[in-house]
Formats: structure tokens, C-alpha cells, sequence
């Protein structure tokens, strides 16, 4: 990062969390504050914890479950993200996703399956405008449903820290989580991003960027085998399949976190349609081509070498 700034990294949500600060005196508070909102998302929100109040609701599909209003705020922005890609990016993957194999922490999960034909169980394309919410805290997702806020929530969580930054910090500051970066504060000064396709690798570029968020979508990290076959997590509601790897990462800009993994995210969906739906919709973006190809849409930041 720079300038000067101080950072600390620690591990959430089953990701890397990175924080840095302009005024090094506001780095503990920064760590602080980034901590309490993901345990928050983390108890609420959690798939893979039983006494969350997602798992509530997928116990329950077609009932009106009563929850903290924090997961309403969730669905009520994966439900934006749905609607801004006519379904691609989908909240309704859960039972999917379990079928898939990936029915626990990414870090649990082992080869499954005996080589027998894997069924999908995938909602319909526009099964999420069926999802009611009352934000007073209560959520209905519809019968042979299952929620799963992957696509959106560390994104999201990205930004709630930004807002929780710009409240209680006076300072910029930046917060990444698992890749999905959001700026607070933003005072005119960039901030240098480091741009990889997998964690803790070395970057592949090095770009600037002032404000807004940042996220990157890829099929390279979370990929496991089920009944033989290699699958990665990011799934193509329309076919109930991992996407085609037409680009095996994605980058995206945006107003805000939310907005750019929205963006990434339908891109490695729409694959060899996803420049032009990009460009279409005003999107930055940098794309890498399965054999390593990369191609950027929109003005995309100043970069540089990161050798």
C-alpha cells in the first residue's frame, strides 16, 4: 500500500482479512471494529453453522422465519445483486452448492463421491424473486430452496466494515476480505492494490485506486472433486454446473464492494459473453482467459509491473 501505511492480516470467515490505515494510531481500533462485524456476519449468516440464522431459514423453506435484521440486510442485497443480473448471481444455490460436494467449510472438505452421476438441485432462474422479507426481521425463501449468500457476503461484509470505518475513523483506511477490497474514506490519495488470482501468491499486477471496491472472482482457488469430477464454486444458476471456464478470474471495479464482486462474479458466468455485458453495463474489469490470457474492459486503473 501507499503512502506509508500501517496493516495487520488475521483470519475470518474462512479468509484472509487484511486492514491497513493512513493513520497508524487508528490501526487497533481498525482491527477492532473489522473483527466485531464478522462475527456478527459470521453467527448470523454463517451456511455452515447450525445456530445461525441462515440455517434457520433453510430449515424452514416456505415458512416466514423470524431473524436478526442483519441477515435480512444480507438477503436484501444479494437480492439486489439478482435482480442487477437477471439471476446469475444467484442467492438460492444452497442445495446446489451441497450437492456439488461443498456442504461444509472450504477447509474441510475432502474428495467425495463413487463416480456415480451427481444430480443438480437447482432452484429456478427467477426462483429469488419469490424471497419475502420483512425488515423488522423476517425471511421466507421458497419450498425446495436453500439460501447461500456466498456470491455476495464477503463482499458485502467488505463494505459494512467501510461504513463502520467511516463512522467511528477519521483517517482513510482500507479493508480486504478474502480479495474483495472496499475503500473508506476516501481523501483524494490512492491506495496501491496488489491484483492475484490466488491468496498469498505473488501479484500478477499492481494497480491504484481511490475509492470505491475492488473483487475478484476466480475458479482457481475453491475447487474440490465430486463423484470424479473436478468442480469449482462458482456455479451457473441456469445449468446447476460450475461455470464454463472461459475466464478463470475476473477483477472488477465499482462504487462499491458489492458492486464489483456482482460484476466479477456474473462475468465468470456469462464467459465469452461477459465483455460485452460489462461494457454494457459501465463495469472496469480485468479478465484472464483460461491459458492465461488477460484483457481489461473500461478504463481500467493505471497498472503497473509487479515484478
Amino acid at each position: 500500500m501507499s503512502p506509508a501505511s500501517s496493516h495487520t492480516t488475521f483470519l475470518a470467515l474462512g479468509t484472509s482479512v487484511f486492514v491497513a490505515v493512513r493513520d497508524p494510531d487508528d490501526l487497533r481500533e481498525a482491527r477492532r471494529l473489522a473483527g466485531r462485524v464478522l462475527t456478527d456476519v459470521d453467527e448470523v449468516c454463517s451456511r455452515f453453522r447450525p445456530d445461525s440464522d441462515l440455517s434457520r431459514v433453510n430449515a424452514s423453506p416456505g415458512e416466514q422465519v423470524r431473524v436478526d435484521p442483519l441477515l435480512v440486510a444480507g438477503v436484501r442485497v444479494a437480492l439486489d445483486a439478482a435482480r442487477a443480473t437477471g439471476g446469475l448471481v444467484h442467492p438460492l444455490l444452497g442445495r446446489a452448492m451441497v450437492v456439488l460436494g461443498y456442504d461444509r467449510t472450504f477447509g474441510s472438505l475432502v474428495e467425495l463421491g463413487d463416480g456415480s452421476t451427481v444430480e443438480t438441485a437447482m432452484p429456478a432462474l427467477d426462483a429469488w424473486q419469490q424471497i419475502e422479507l420483512d425488515p423488522a426481521g423476517t425471511v421466507r425463501i421458497p419450498e425446495r430452496t436453500s439460501l447461500d449468500l456466498g456470491a455476495t457476503g464477503k463482499a458485502w461484509a467488505a463494505d459494512l466494515i467501510a461504513a463502520t470505518f467511516e463512522k467511528h475513523l477519521d483517517a482513510s483506511a482500507v479493508v480486504s476480505v478474502g480479495g474483495d477490497l472496499r475503500i473508506a474514506h476516501p481523501d483524494g490519495t490512492p491506495w496501491s492494490v496488489a491484483v492475484a488470482e490466488r491468496p498469498g501468491a505473488a501479484p500478477d499486477a499492481l494497480v491504484t485506486l481511490d475509492r470505491g471496491g475492488m473483487a475478484t472472482s476466480s475458479t482457481q482457488v475453491r475447487r474440490w472433486k465430486r463423484a470424479g469430477a473436478q468442480r469449482h464454486h462458482v456455479l451457473d444458476p441456469r445449468t446447476g454446473e460450475p461455470a464454463a471456464e472461459v475466464w478463470r478470474t475476473v477483477t472488477a471495479t465499482g462504487a462499491t464492494c458489492v458492486a464489483a464482486n456482482t460484476a466479477s462474479t456474473a462475468a465468470i458466468v456469462l464467459g465469452e459473453d461477459a465483455p460485452a455485458w460489462l461494457a454494457a453495463h459501465d463495469v472496469t474489469a480485468r479478465l484472464v482467459a483460461a491459458d492465461g490470457e488477460v484483457f481489461t474492459v473500461g478504463d481500467w486503473p493505471v497498472e503497473r509491473s509487479a515484478a
